[in-house]
């Protein structure tokens, strides 16, 4: 590294001030909140490593930098410099005695002030919502799962294979795709699933995954859903389902392990009950479809078999368990065509959807694909998808066909069930809505 370049590195951080008591420093930052107690001054300082406590006492400092306390609005972007001190109430556990402040930048009026306000204005001014306590919390953790994620997958020798955004080839629901008109070629889609992809990824590389956006145009306004979101999607050669469904448990499991070992100070911030967590690094639940279906209906649902599991239903299987609970072999028909049917029940098949406690429902949905290229022709068939479109797909059968399994993983179901919050709109940046698409 240069020594030019070395430059951006050398910045002093929030996060960088646990072992630097008694010494002098400069940060920079935004003002997150001020408070007076008799004749000394408060003031909250965050600049993206974390929020430290800064301390003004009118003794210490010269009259006018001390009268600038009065200049410093909520969100002001400001240079301070100050000793660094031990505090026992701080996340780093230190604070800073100011000597110096310069205002870099003015905030007049700042619109999200501490007090309540609608779920419509926090959602129309998002962009200055993602600076409040617990966004940040929230934003933090889901960094911590997307990197604990990758880090997982790496350290089992999966590939990373980009999938396409703009695709011809339907994944899921029919009726859910966003279509687009692609020059001079026709309508293409918004890809809804990059699983096909990765399926033909796999006789190059054995274990693939993708990670990005994806998209459904299903007109649904509950909590749990969005018209963008971000999906893990991987797909193993070699693996069956139970294979599928044991990697999914460790990738949970290593997730939630990572997240308590370096969130714990934001899930306290979102009133986390950490305990419910820990339950869940002991062994999940299975359940066949079947029996679900007759434990729910002993609970007074009314879900008939081939129907399939609705989020109530989802929220009362889990309702006593203290930890996910897979439940597999689904009826075909409420399934997607590529899932591998089971010979023991042709009804069925070899499938896995991973539910949350507490509530959350389904967070990972998975399968073994259909391998035989007879029977994958046929399914494409039976379900009136034009079969020009999925040659390419079928050549994966053709030419090596292996037994192989996948999974989609829901980031924002994910962040949301971990950092136990009620509404995944909360759980990305910028949520996409059936209402909303600003800012």
């Amino acid at each position: 590294m240069s020594e030019e370049s070395k430059r951006w590195n050398e910045r002093l951080y929030i996060r960088d001030l646990a072992d630097k008591v008694g010494q002098t420093h400069t940060l920079e930052g935004w003002v997150q909140f001020t408070r007076k107690s008799g004749k000394i001054r408060f003031l909250g300082l965050r600049d993206g490593s974390g929020t430290i406590q800064c301390v003004m006492v009118r003794e210490e400092m010269e009259s006018q930098q001390f009268d600038l306390f009065s200049q410093l609005k909520q969100e002001t972007s400001i240079r301070l410099t100050g000793v660094v001190q031990p505090s026992d109430r701080s996340q780093f556990g230190v604070e800073i005695l100011t000597q110096e402040i310069e205002i870099l930048g003015t905030s007049n009026q700042y619109p999200i002030t501490p007090k309540e306000h609608g779920v419509d204005f926090l959602l129309g001014n998002r962009h200055l919502w993602l600076r409040s306590k617990k966004q940040i919390a929230i934003s933090q953790v889901r960094s911590i799962i997307i990197q604990a994620i990758r880090d997982f997958l790496f350290e089992f020798h999966f590939v990373q294979m980009d999938s396409p955004v703009l695709t011809r080839s339907v994944g899921e629901d029919p009726e859910g795709l966003f279509a687009i008109d692609y020059f001079d070629l026709g309508t293409v889609y918004l890809a809804q699933t990059g699983q096909l992809y990765l399926e033909a990824s796999i006789s190059a590389h054995g274990r693939v995954f993708c990670f990005g956006p994806t998209f459904r145009a299903e007109k649904s306004k509950t909590r749990r859903h969005l018209t963008e979101f971000w999906m893990l999607e991987a797909e193993m050669a070699f693996f069956d389902n139970d294979d599928n469904m044991d990697l999914e448990e460790d990738l949970i499991k290593f997730v939630i392990k990572r997240v308590l070992d370096r969130s714990e100070w934001y899930l306290k911030q979102l009133d986390r009950d950490v305990d419910k967590l820990r339950q869940c690094l002991d062994p999940f639940m299975r359940l066949s479809y079947s029996e679900a279906v007759e434990i729910l209906q002993k609970k007074g649902s009314s879900v008939q078999w081939g129907e399939d599991l609705g989020a109530a239903d989802e929220t009362l299987l889990t309702e006593d368990s203290r930890v996910p609970a897979f439940v597999y072999d689904y009826p075909q028909a409420v399934k997607a065509f590529y899932m591998k049917r089971n010979d023991a029940d042709p009804r069925t098949v070899k499938c896995a959807d991973l539910i949350a406690p507490e509530g959350f429902g389904e967070i990972i949905g998975g399968s073994q694909r259909e391998d035989s290229l007879e029977l994958l022709a046929q399914r494409i068939k039976d379900e009136n998808l034009p079969p020009e479109n999925y040659e390419w797909y079928l050549d994966v059968r053709r030419y090596g066909t292996v037994v192989h399994s996948g999974f989609g993983l829901g980031l924002e179901r994910l962040v949301g069930w971990i950092c136990g919050i009620p509404h995944i709109r909360e759980a990305i940046p910028f949520p996409r809505l059936m209402e909303r698409v600003t800012p």
